[in-house]
């Protein structure tokens, strides 16, 4: 190849653009948590700790929008829920699902984080700062924050503001997301395989538990080599599978079973909606109906359960003239119907 034809070859352009962000540290620097939430947080973390080790009876209750669209409808959800954790705090401690990515099947809007405007845009620096100020918004309220683990680096962006965190069906599988769980300071579950087999989930649990080493970035977003010590509180979440429902006496049982085989807690959560409910956001409260009368009847396994809610039932596409309050991702309960149900769940 001649020095021309190179130097047309480089003049190109690349079908990759490349914007830089911020590093954890400037958007942290950026967007402070203060030391009274951080503290708050680190207590929030201690009492899901509690439960998933079976030293606290009460239910661990992860509820919320399938995703967050909308920073004023998540604010109104999240005063509602910090109201109703309130008024049933010697029952449950009550978490807010703030998921903020979405996985995709092909393509598909893949949450705030990465188009916050709705728009197609995908402006993952602004998505960064509005997905940070919101979760700081929310747990400045004083509720437990959840959300789920989709991008590994975003954890580096948003953990601190976070008291419990999921990894989904499509992504347990994945070498890298045990690695990163296996350094985080906080719970995380790990959801059974989109085929309802508890295998894949159950190697990660173990995985996550020990120390990895694996090539991450640091604070300042420099690619550096990891040592972890492990997390000390992985967990399985039961959430159906393509063959059905996966949250009867006899799934939760043979799960108990296989987690004694691992030596882990022999405590799960379960997800009431997916397969668990057909994907039919009104099944759930009957899910949660059930799961609730065997606890009762002292399934001791049970430690939570996860909810898909909104302030307003349903689901819609992105457009100009969305309902407020309702899903565009999966179908939701709405916020009557889920304040009803968890009521209903802890005899209150």
């Amino acid at each position: 190849m001649d020095c021309a034809t190179a130097r047309s070859l480089d003049s190109q352009p690349s079908a990759t653009r490349i914007n830089p962000l911020p590093s954890p540290t400037e958007l942290r620097q950026r967007l402070p948590f203060d030391p009274i939430s951080a503290a708050r947080i680190a207590h929030q973390r201690s009492l899901i700790d509690a439960i998933l080790a079976g030293v606290d009876d009460r239910l661990l209750v992860i509820a919320g929008p399938c995703s967050l669209h909308d920073r004023d409808a998540a604010l109104e959800y999240g005063r509602r829920l910090t109201a109703l954790a309130d008024e049933l705090s010697e029952h449950a401690v009550i978490v807010m699902r703030a998921y903020v990515e979405k996985p995709r099947t092909t393509v598909g809007w893949k949450g705030l984080l990465h188009d916050p405007d709705l728009d197609g845009g995908n402006d993952i620096e602004r998505g960064l700062h509005t997905t940070r100020a919101l979760l700081i918004e929310l747990a400045e309220l004083g509720l437990p924050l959840a959300t789920e683990l989709l991008s590994p680096i975003a954890a580096d962006y948003l953990a601190d503001t976070l008291a419990w965190a999921a990894v989904g069906a499509r992504t347990t599988e994945s070498q890298t997301h045990r690695e990163r769980v296996s350094a985080l300071d906080l719970p995380v579950g790990f959801k059974n395989a989109p085929d309802g087999g508890l295998t894949s989930a159950m190697n990660a649990v173990e995985a996550a538990s020990m120390p990895q080493h694996y090539i991450g970035v640091d604070d300042e977003g420099r690619p550096a080599a990891m040592a972890t010590a492990g997390n000390p509180r992985p967990h399985l979440i039961l959430r159906g599978g393509r063959g059905g429902p996966n949250y009867a006496r006899e799934h939760v049982s043979a799960a108990v079973d296989a987690l004694g085989e691992i030596n882990q807690p022999q405590r799960l959560i379960v997800d009431c909606s997916h397969a668990n409910s057909g994907k039919v956001a009104a099944a759930q409260p009957a899910v949660l109906a059930d799961l609730a009368a065997r606890r009762r009847a002292g399934e001791r396994a049970i430690a939570g359960v996860m909810l898909e809610s909104n302030l307003t039932a349903g689901k819609q596409k992105v457009g100009t003239d969305m309902t407020y309050g309702m899903s565009i991702t999966d179908d939701c309960l709405g916020w009557d119907a889920t304040a009803n149900a968890i009521r209903n769940a802890v005899g209150a």
